[in-house]
């Protein structure tokens, strides 16, 4: 009988990776942002603090990531299962470090969750957008 598995780990280099692309598209979008990125096991991997970014999107960037890499879809995805699912709605956002708004995104690579990333410091669709540019840059990274 087996008694373990076999993880694969998100790098430091695609959590940085993941950082900068964010950042180089809120420079685009003209926002500043906070981005996290959270390994499977929802531990902080990787972080980066725009200058002027709000200080309290420090920790709701962190907590998306958190949210993405724990469930494994987008947190924009809450709204339509809280339409679905009265009584998740009621007692989900409950949850500490859950967050049900959009900017945090599963980190996947193939068929493999690697973790999640999470932005604030945008709209709810402008931090998202950020996110998946970070992913689609790790994905053009995992492609070469």
């Amino acid at each position: 009988m087996d008694v373990s598995i076999t993880q694969q780990i998100l790098t430091w280099e695609a959590g940085q990776v993941i950082c900068r692309t964010a950042v180089e598209k809120a420079e685009e979008l003209g926002i500043r942002i906070n981005v996290a990125v959270a390994d499977k096991g929802g531990n902080l991997a990787a972080f980066l603090r725009m200058p002027e970014a709000f200080l309290h999107s420090i920790d709701i960037a962190i907590d998306k990531a958190y949210t993405a890499a724990s469930f494994g879809f987008p947190t924009s995805d809450w709204e339509a299962i809280f339409t679905e699912e009265k009584m998740l709605e009621i007692g989900m956002p409950q949850r500490d470090r859950l967050v049900v708004f959009g900017g945090g995104i599963p980190i996947v690579i193939g068929d493999t969750t690697l973790g999640g990333i999470g932005v604030s410091g945008g709209s709810a669709e402008q931090d998202e957008i950020c996110a998946q540019a970070g992913h689609a840059a790790l994905e053009a990274l995992a492609a070469s």
